[in-house]
């Protein structure tokens, strides 16, 4: 039986596919994540892919969250678009409800709530509407924990309102020394080297500090990892991940 994680949670973005081989690739993930953000209609998924994806995951006891976006299928929700939060609050909660509805159906709860893509980004990007997203979770889905950027403005509209919240760090993308994300299109911003990836991801679960961009120590605490699912070769990383982990007694037995 595959050791699952204790020390240290790692989440993945899931069922993102159209049917159900695609979901059968992500459950081939799932033995070594301990949650998992389903998207819900906006940049990918559908009913079937929702249902089937649920059904994976109670089978692999993962946690379960929704992965809600800009409702723009077309770019798969990685270009922000030019809506109020009246428009941009309807499409987080018609997302979320969506996947509440299926997830009944197979006697499932949804734990937390990770926003996908360009919604991510510039919802950090805009206290204004951190606050108010919070203020929506906090109201409309009050039993969902927010899964987030660590030392983003959620955070920080999290402890304000009293939002339990998951900090989330990225293994395969390198941090400033002020310790936010080095933007994508600076170089040297995501690692192509699947090893210093691995290496990161165990300065997060041992609470070390990371190296920056510059070489410096750079502190963050993070509850979470996020695991890239459409990353090529994501099956392997894993593997190595999870190797790597339980080499250095991070797991516990499942």
């Amino acid at each position: 039986m595959t050791q699952k994680l204790d020390i240290i949670d790692i989440n993945c973005d899931l069922g993102e596919g159209e049917d159900i081989e695609d979901c059968a690739q992500d459950a081939l993930l799932m033995p070594y994540i301990s949650r998992c953000n389903i998207a819900c209609g906006g940049h990918a998924g559908n009913s079937l892919t929702m249902h089937q994806s649920l059904l994976n995951a109670k089978q692999h006891q993962l946690l379960v969250g929704a992965h809600p976006s800009y409702a723009d299928r077309e770019n798969f929700g990685r270009l922000s678009l030019e809506c109020d939060w009246s428009q941009l609050s309807e499409m987080i909660i018609e997302q979320v409800e969506q996947l509440i509805f299926i997830a009944a159906k197979t006697e499932t709860k949804l734990s937390h709530i990770k926003l996908h893509g360009a919604l991510y980004h510039d919802i950090e990007k805009n206290p204004s509407l951190a606050e108010q997203y919070v203020l929506m979770v906090k109201q409309h889905f009050p039993n969902l924990e927010i899964l987030g950027l660590a030392n983003g403005e959620v955070s920080n509209a999290c402890n304000r309102h009293e939002v339990p919240f998951i900090s989330e760090g990225f293994i395969d993308r390198a941090y400033t020394n002020q310790g936010q994300l080095v933007p994508r299109a600076q170089p040297g911003a995501v690692y192509d080297e699947p090893q210093n990836a691995i290496t990161q991801a165990i300065s997060f679960a041992k609470k070390q500090p990371i190296h920056s961009i510059d070489n410096q120590p750079c502190h963050i605490h993070v509850d979470s990892l996020c695991l890239h699912s459409d990353t090529p070769n994501a099956l392997q990383f894993a593997k190595a991940l999870h190797a790597a982990l339980i080499a250095k007694d991070m797991s516990c037995q499942d």
